[in-house]
This record gives structure tokens, sequence and C-alpha cells, in this order.
């Protein structure tokens, strides 16, 4: 990945390039925005790089033989190659793009169950703290293929449970499918460990990194897995824009998704053959704009230097943890320190529902996300029907932190708990 050496990380300054943190809510409150892990804010850069595509060079790609579609094609590849280089891969030709993570993760599944990579007596390995998106494709490929779908519990910590994984990675497994960073949890999950074992009895590997690459240097290349997905609109991109990367031979061997225009290498009649990838995974117009917001995103991410955005995360989470524990029946459900840790917090507040504790705090300007997260099953497992997430990043400043405190002492006056 190529990242700008920068010697300061001046919160301050990285505000000012995001217009929506400057706005004023009801009650002329300023705005708190503490769901990053839900969706982050866009800065300048990204809003004109998509606002110029429409104005100026607005075309179809890799279809219209004129001067804007020349432009908007190179454009789009230009996005392609961008994101390539962010995240290591060793080309520019595994980085497919997709609407998002959860096309990416329901691709990767569908696929290899239609290549036959999974059958009776197979075993999908994923864990109790995924996101819907990587738990839904698995059970409706297992329900398909007659394979088995196991996974690993967690610890009352909020940690992977890996005392069993010899006995759940085995000979029969073909797929392992893990959360790097979780949405709810906030957990960061050794991929090494679980990477290496899945390998070692010849099963794919499956990452979903949609909350890792927005907050995380990343290299491909190094990280050893055999797909990753990640979306666009958590790392400061626009929405309907997401990444599936993926080993090319692997790729290569597996037959396509979607049926359409631009996937194919012929069409007759009676039968088609099909386009190298990454265009045989890219059926139809893609999602051209968003993908050059995201080229965007990516430049703008990298100049900050991805050590020094996971360096602010690491820093304002272990803040607000210490923050948050002040507050009395607060209660964290997952990692209680920023050791291996992302920049999402969820947790409960004795004798107040989390959608009232979101409503609260929204009246005090501070906006949360509480709900379960699409992670039923983590939320199953601590419990609890919901929780309340407060989520940071690379413009979350202290303060806020500390306006979510007062926010969640006034709830407690309001609600007399």
């Amino acid at each position: 990945m190529i990242e700008a050496k920068a010697s300061t990380y001046d919160v301050t300054k990285i505000r000012e390039d995001f217009p929506i943190l400057s706005r004023r809510l009801a009650d002329d409150k300023p705005l708190v925005y503490l769901d990053s892990a839900n969706t982050s804010q866009k800065p300048a850069s990204v809003i004109a790089a998509i606002d110029d595509h429409y104005r100026m060079h607005n075309a179809n790609v890799a279809r219209a033989m004129h001067q804007l579609g020349a432009e908007a094609s190179a454009a789009f590849e230009d996005a392609r190659d961008k994101v390539a280089a962010f995240i290591g891969a060793p080309s520019r030709d595994e980085v497919v793009f997709t609407k998002n993570a959860s096309e990416a993760l329901n691709l990767v599944a569908r696929v290899l169950g239609d290549a036959g990579r999974v059958g009776p007596g197979d075993d999908v390995v994923i864990t109790e703290m995924e996101h819907h998106s990587n738990i839904v494709p698995w059970q409706l490929l297992t329900q398909r293929t007659g394979a088995t779908l196991t996974w690993f519990g967690v610890t009352d910590e909020g940690r992977l449970d890996l005392s069993n994984i010899d006995s759940l990675i085995t000979e029969r497994t073909k797929v392992v499918s893990v959360t790097w960073v979780s949405n709810m949890l906030g957990t960061v999950n050794p991929l090494d460990q679980i990477i290496a074992k899945a390998h070692s009895v010849g099963a794919l590997v499956v990452v979903d990194g949609s909350q890792a690459v927005p907050q995380l240097p990343v290299d491909m290349a190094a990280l050893g897995a055999d797909f990753v997905a990640f979306t666009g609109h958590k790392m400061l991109g626009p929405t309907g824009i997401g990444v599936l990367w993926g080993r090319y031979e692997l790729l290569a061997e597996l037959p396509p998704f979607l049926g359409g225009g631009e996937m194919i290498e012929t069409v007759t009649m009676e039968r088609s053959t099909y386009a190298a990838p990454p265009s045989r995974f890219e059926a139809g117009t893609p999602p051209i704009a968003q993908a050059i917001g995201l080229g965007a995103a990516v430049d703008y991410l990298s100049t900050l230097g991805m050590h020094n955005v996971a360096e602010h995360e690491r820093e304002i989470t272990a803040y607000a943890l210490d923050r948050l524990h002040e507050v009395g029946g607060l209660t964290v459900v997952g990692p209680k320190e920023a050791v291996m840790r992302g920049g999402a917090i969820s947790f409960t507040l004795d004798g107040v529902h989390p959608h009232d504790v979101s409503q609260l705090l929204d009246s005090q300007g501070v906006a949360v996300r509480a709900g379960h997260h699409c992670a039923k099953p983590a939320h199953l497992r601590f419990g609890v029907q919901s929780t309340t997430r407060a989520s940071f990043y690379l413009y979350t400043v202290r303060e806020e932190i500390d306006a979510l405190v007062e926010a969640l002492d006034y709830t407690k006056t309001f609600f007399k708990v």
C-alpha cells in the first residue's frame, strides 16, 4: 500500500475537509457524529470528484466509442488501480467492483457452490460474531449444496474462542469465512492463526474486511487470505460501491455470478463464453461515479497514511472506553480495553432501552446507532436483544466523546435511573 509519511495528524484540520461536520442540528446543537461504523462521512474531495464526473465526463464505460466514454472508462479503471495499490493487491485484475460488501460475500458463496467447490459432506466454518452478510450467504450455500455450517463461539470478553480450532477446521472444511473486525464487538480477530489452520487442511479463507479496511493498514499479498470483501461507504467513499478482492488464479477458475453485458467473451443463441476477471464478475453498467468517488477516498486516506488513521482510532477508542467506564449502569459489550480492538463500542444502559438511549442522545445532537447492528447471533450470545453503538473514525475528537458522556448522563437523569 502506498501512503504518505505524515509527520503530524491534525484532527482539527482534517475536520475542515468534511462539510457535514460543521452542521448545526435542531435547537442549534452541533452535530456529534458517532456512527461511522454504519457509514462514514465524506470529505469535500470525494464529493467534488463525483460532481465533476457527472458534470463534465458522464458516459458509460467500455462501450461508448467517443471522448466522454474514453474519459469515463479511464477514470473508472484508474479507480481500480488506486484501490489495488491501496490494499496491496498483487494485480489490479484481482479487484472486482460490486455494489457493497454484502454483494461481494454473496458472490463468493454463490460461485463456490456453482463451481462444485462445496458439496455434501463438506463443512463451511464461520463465527458467532459475524454480520448477517457473512452468515446468510453461507447458510444459503450449505442448504443448497448439502454441506454443513459450523462456527466458532465467542468468549465472555468478546474474543473468538479458538480453543476448538483443531476440531472445527478439519479435512472436511472447504471454506472458512470470518470478519476481520467485528462491527458490534469491535474485536480485531487473529487472522494469521485462522488462515494458517485453514490452509493447512486445504480450505479457502474469506474475510469480511468491511470494518478493517477503513481503519487498518492492509496488504493483501501479506495477509494470505483467498478473498476479502469490503465496502466504500465506510471508508469515506460513496454508497453503492463495494470491492471483492480475490486471488487471480481462483477468480479465473470460478463461473460468473450474474449474466449480462461486458462479462462475456462471446455470445451465441446456443452458448456463451466469459471474459477474464474482473470483467467476468461485473455484469451490466457498473457503479461508475461511485468507483470514481472511491478512488478519491483512497487518495485522501493514502495522504493521511493508514498507520496514522489506525493510531488515531486506537487513541480515540481508548479514551472513549475510559470515559464510558465512568457512566454508572453502563455495560460495554465486547473487549473493555483498546487492544486488538476497532473503533466501535456497543453498550447497554441499565433501565433504558437502546432505542430510547439513541433518541435521547439525538436530542442532544449526538448521532449513534441502536439495534442489533445486523449481528443478532452476537447479541444472543451476550443475552441482550439490542445495544447502543458509538463508533469513531479519523475525524472524531475527544470533545465528541465528552459530549457523548454528557448526553448519557442527561439520558439517565431524564429516565431517572
